[in-house]
């Protein structure tokens, strides 16, 4: 019996590749040690689609990266949207859901608690046939809203951003052919970011499904399971992943399989991490910028540019509050809260802080990325960040307060350097001693779990 995808019935005036299509027969992902052809894959997404319930959109939870990527083009067969949460976790879920009435959610896994209308996807079984791969290959409207999601929260509430298909394939154009500058044309991705995460998406999940490049199924955390899981997949190998991961790589001194080269996104990346990684590894460390709301438009190789390059047709244009970014994946230019210079005639620029970052104090000038990174340089201090409070004075003057990982010191200690490293009008007020941030999958510090830490210490010192 054939199956009728509600995407069929929407009128557009073009239609965009849901897979690459160059053979049935390429690799699109490794899982459980073995390859998975772009057929056997097309075979999987039919058999999820055809269990989908009738709904708008689905939160897509799936935990394994391959399953996620079935999922995904499943329901984006149904002619229904992924759901995106900045976080997993069942607050963040619900919430979602509650904005998006009549939505399902959709895992691999049996979840307990489930969220309301939780759907589990069946056991892949279906078997590949390439004759019906290559006569029926599908195509997706370009303008369909294949995905929406939701910025981590870190400077405050998340924030939805709809995504087509028409802009996946435009924003995945830029990083498949900065990748393949850097590496060649073909390479296999391993990644440590979750797929639910914009630059998961565009790194482990787009490269896949429209660039003809392979992925790893997992997402290894701990470096020996980033050893292991590199050594599963073909050269040439990409690791993308974040400085904090990065940074739990270079320290433990583990030896990986021979790398093509590292990406790297989601917070600033150190020079000296980047250096540190690239003697480490031998393979060149690239940083792409980007954000949920425009998804990647620029690069960099960090141990050798400031600058970062723009990708093709990305246009900047500097504002007194940010910068406005024209990028092709964007129906219309969006802007950033990223204070920019520009160089190159206008095909670069050097990142000079957020406008939200700013601070001025009794006439005074800082930025809370120069403070956090002037905290971080301290001898023994293995994370932390500085930020402001909520609420201000009578003079609107915000508080700053800071959170330090730093078995080895004390608070008084760690004031006492930063004392001689900043003016004093700009010293946190509390600076607290934590024993580990509450960073996310992504290695981001999201504001609401900074204020929860902080108003648990002064609760129980």
């Amino acid at each position: 019996m054939a199956i009728v995808y509600d995407t069929f019935q929407r009128e557009a005036p073009q239609r965009l590749a849901l897979l690459h299509a160059d053979t049935p027969e390429r690799v699109l992902a490794w899982r459980d040690g073995a390859p998975v052809s772009a057929a056997q894959f097309l075979a999987h997404v039919r058999q999820v689609a055809a269990s989908l319930p009738s709904a708008g959109a689905a939160v897509n939870l799936c935990e394994d990266r391959y399953a996620f990527l079935v999922a995904f083009c499943a329901i984006v067969l149904r002619g229904q949207t992924n759901l995106l949460p900045s976080s997993r976790a069942p607050q963040a879920v619900d919430e979602v859901m509650a904005a998006h009435p009549g939505c399902y959610a959709l895992g691999e896994q049996a979840l307990d608690p489930a969220p309301t209308g939780y759907h589990r996807m069946p056991a892949l079984s279906a078997m590949a046939t390439l004759e019906e791969a290559v006569e029926s290959w599908p195509q997706i409207p370009a303008d369909q809203v294949v995905a929406i999601g939701y910025t981590s929260g870190s400077t405050g509430v998340p924030s939805a951003n709809l995504k087509t298909w028409r802009s996946f394939h435009a924003s995945n154009a830029g990083n498949l052919s900065m990748l393949r500058a850097a590496v060649g044309e073909g390479f296999t991705a391993v990644a440590t970011v979750p797929p639910q995460h914009m630059y998961g998406m565009e790194m482990s999940v787009l490269l896949p499904l429209l660039g003809g490049v392979g992925v790893h199924a997992g997402r290894p955390f701990f470096p020996a399971d980033v050893a292991s899981t590199l050594a599963d997949v073909p050269e040439p190998r990409v690791l993308v992943t974040t400085p904090v991961h990065l940074r739990a790589l270079v320290e433990s001194g583990i030896a990986l399989p021979p790398l093509a080269a590292m990406v790297s996104a989601t917070a600033p990346m150190p020079i000296e991490l980047a250096q540190a990684a690239e003697a480490r590894f031998d393979a060149p460390l690239l940083e792409v910028f980007g954000s949920t709301e425009t998804c990647v438009f620029a690069s960099r190789r960090t141990t050798r540019e400031e600058d970062w390059a723009l990708y093709p047709d990305v246009q900047l244009h500097p504002q007194p509050d940010g910068t406005q970014v024209d990028a092709p994946q964007l129906d219309v230019p969006r802007l950033l809260a990223d204070i920019v210079s520009l160089s190159a005639d206008g095909r670069a620029f050097r990142l000079r802080g957020r406008q939200a970052d700013m601070l001025e104090i009794a006439g005074k000038r800082a930025s809370l990325g120069d403070l956090t990174r002037r905290l971080l340089a301290i001898a023994g201090v293995e994370d932390g960040v500085v930020f402001q409070l909520d609420g201000g004075d009578a003079l609107g003057v915000h508080r700053i307060a800071a959170l330090a990982v730093a078995p080895g010191l004390d608070e008084h200690t760690i004031l006492d350097t930063l004392r001689r490293a900043i003016d004093p009008v700009f010293l946190p007020r509390p600076l607290l001693k934590v024993a580990a941030l509450p960073r996310n999958e992504t290695g981001k510090l999201p504001r609401a779990a900074l204020l929860e830490l902080l108003a648990r210490h002064h609760t129980h010192p």
